[in-house]
């Protein structure tokens, strides 16, 4: 147990309504109430607790409420805190943290639009991911059916804040874009060139996934969890199948563990040299996107002959992984990643060796580590401004837990140092996936799947190459879920894009959105 949670216990006294273990590295203490402001200050301001997460759950049929839980995290231990508080029915209402932690805002507000609990004290209680002309329901309580059928959307639309002044003009980029991205609508003020301030407007493609994942077999979900953001299909698939495992208590054997160590490590990668050269191409170096585009080939075509499919999709199951590797998959693996190594560095030095490039991003896009920190920033942003987590390290899963994890910190925060801790983290991934090779044919690749008992809950951390992703689930009768609460990297960062805009040149904007490459489909769900 948490050294200081005895204290807390005491102190809080009968608002208390238990404390349970689910396993070694999940603790959940239930409160009587909704109020859970003395718990968290206490949990924050005296122990330095971080609130990662906070969801909620429809518990009406079983235990006549809903519950609300804040996830917290503490310096140097591997244990998460889940702090649960009872949501009455017939008056369903909770009091907003989001003053004291503003990254809990965008969370905040989804659990009011997607439960119909109210919330108290929110500095900005409008409709965050259902818009707001949408009828009034609440999709993820249990009475809303998946079939039901909506009637027309009526009613205004979102109204932004005009912009107002002489000189000052309103830009909108969005919400569809040039290429195949997904839609998201950016509202600009700017007076001249420099930008006064960003509206955000996200949940365009909102695809209902907490709810499809509602009564689906554990084992046909995983596929589900995999088409969450398309770029990040084996982290999130991961973050599922360790959920699974740990209400189930089902232990993956060390094959499986250090090929899924490899495979994550494979995702980063190529999803940071394409960031790379993607960054380079905003500032007019089409040359050095060239180069990493066919690095970020080299890399997809690995995946095939590892997977089976260039997006790692397929792969991971409940229990492990669905196949080991031949010993000429194995020498190709260790071949191909010696090889890009050295294609790699060629690559950063033409990056390096150009001063307009650097000039351009440098003090461009800058995120104060005061703010990163406010607004709950992680992952590639979070370690640019001096953000010090990284689930690998401090939640240790797969077989990182034999090895070293050293995450690149800077404390500027501007483009060039989000793009430096890509560059950073390439080739100590490399090293990571070069060491698990040498072991990686020995052994079961999966434990055969088991039947998790009804009721089982489980949460599990995966920092994906974007950041922090997170995954509750609990398993109902015959092996269903009940519930899947997902939170990706991009819900925490989408926000620090409008601070780290403003003052910036509207011609800058791209490159700035490109460091932080945040996912649509990741938010809207």
């Amino acid at each position: 147990m948490l050294p200081f949670l005895e204290d807390l216990v005491y102190r809080l006294g009968d608002q208390v309504d238990g404390v349970l273990a689910r396993d070694e590295n999940e603790i959940y203490l239930q409160l009587r109430d909704a109020d859970s402001r003395p718990a968290i200050s206490i949990l924050r301001e005296e122990h330095h607790g971080r609130v990662a997460a906070v969801f909620a759950e429809d518990r009406c049929a079983a235990d006549g409420c809903f519950f609300v839980y804040h996830v917290i995290e503490f310096p140097a231990s591997p244990k998460y805190l889940l702090l649960s508080t009872t949501i009455d029915r017939s008056d369903p209402r909770f009091p907003s943290h989001s003053v004291e932690v503003p990254g809990l805002n965008w969370q905040e507000r989804e659990i009011q639009d997607m439960f119909g609990i109210r919330l108290d004290d929110h500095p900005n209680p409008r409709r965050v991911a259902l818009h707001d002309n949408w009828p009034d329901i609440h999709p993820l309580r249990k009475d809303f059916s998946l079939t039901t059928v909506l009637p027309e959307f009526e009613g205004e639309r979102h109204l932004y804040r005009p912009a107002l002044g002489e000189g000052v003009f309103q830009i909108p980029v969005g919400p569809v874009h040039a290429g195949i991205i997904e839609p998201g609508h950016f509202s600009f003020a700017v007076a001249g060139e420099p930008i006064l301030y960003l509206q955000l407007r996200m949940f365009y493609t909102h695809k209902g996934t907490e709810k499809l994942f509602e009564g689906m077999p554990v084992e046909k979900a995983v596929f589900l969890a995999e088409s969450i953001s398309g770029d990040s299909s084996f982290s999130h698939g991961t973050a599922f199948c360790q959920a699974v495992e740990r209400a189930g208590a089902i232990e993956i054997p060390p094959l499986a563990a250090r090929m899924r160590t490899i495979l994550l490590e494979l995702e980063r990668v190529y999803n940071h040299v394409a960031d790379i050269g993607a960054i380079a191409t905003d500032v007019g170096f089409g040359i050095a996107n060239a180069h990493a585009s066919r690095l970020r080939e080299i890399l997809f075509g690995l995946n095939e002959v590892l997977t089976g499919n260039r997006l790692l999709r397929g792969m991971v199951r409940i229990g492990g992984v669905r196949r080991k590797w031949d010993e000429s998959q194995r020498l190709q693996l260790m071949q191909t990643v010696r090889e890009f190594e050295s294609e790699f560095h060629r690559l950063i030095e033409l990056i390096l060796s150009s001063d307009s490039t650097r000039d351009r991003l440098e003090r461009t896009g800058f995120l104060s580590p005061e703010k990163a920190r406010d607004l709950g920033i992680v992952g590639v942003a979070g370690r640019a401004s001096g953000i010090d987590l990284d689930v690998r390290r401090d939640h240790p899963y797969a077989a990182y837990g034999d090895l070293e994890i050293q995450p690149p910190l800077y404390g500027v925060g501007d483009v060039w140092h989000r793009m430096q801790v890509r560059m950073d983290e390439v080739p100590a991934s490399l090293n990571m996936i070069l060491e698990m090779a040498e072991l990686v044919l020995r052994g079961d690749p999966y434990t055969p799947s088991v039947q998790v008992p009804p009721g089982r809950c489980a949460l599990s951390a995966v920092e994906g190459w974007r950041g922090e992703i997170m995954h509750w689930i609990r398993v109902g009768e015959n092996n269903r879920l009940e519930r899947c609460k997902i939170k990706d990297p991009s819900l925490n960062n989408w926000p620090a894009l409008v601070e780290a805009v403003q003052g910036n040149i509207i011609p800058d904007f791209p490159v700035i959105n490109k460091s932080f490459n945040l996912s649509y489909s990741g938010t809207d769900r």
